[in-house]
């Protein structure tokens, strides 16, 4: 199967603690004991996630000193977003007419 960037995305959204970790990085940059803290999760399960969403280029990470601070993509996400949206918008549009349609009988 052949995964593309926008597939990697919602791969990475897929999970829970993913999208939360999302949310908290909307508002500020955070490391991974500050995420680790939010979530009651460990370091290294904290770092697994933002692994994920570093490869699907969600996050991104820049090193203060000792601390590494991981912050959101915002473009990357809103275009995944809008993308997604805009394959959707015909099918939905067509959804209420085809809905209503009379049916065939089988």
């Amino acid at each position: 199967m052949i995964v593309n960037h926008h597939d990697r995305i919602f791969q990475a959204l897929a999970s829970v603690p993913r999208r939360q970790i999302v949310a908290f990085l909307a508002q500020t940059a955070l490391s991974t004991s500050d995420l680790a803290g939010r979530f009651g999760m460990s370091s290294p399960a904290v770092s697994r996630h933002l692994s994920v969403l570093q490869h699907a280029g969600l996050v991104s990470a820049e090193r203060q000193g000792q601390r590494v601070l991981y912050r959101l993509n915002r473009d990357t996400l809103l275009d995944a977003l809008a993308r997604f949206a805009s394959e959707v918008d015909g099918p939905l549009r067509r959804a209420p007419q085809v809905l209503r349609a009379p049916r065939e009988a089988i």
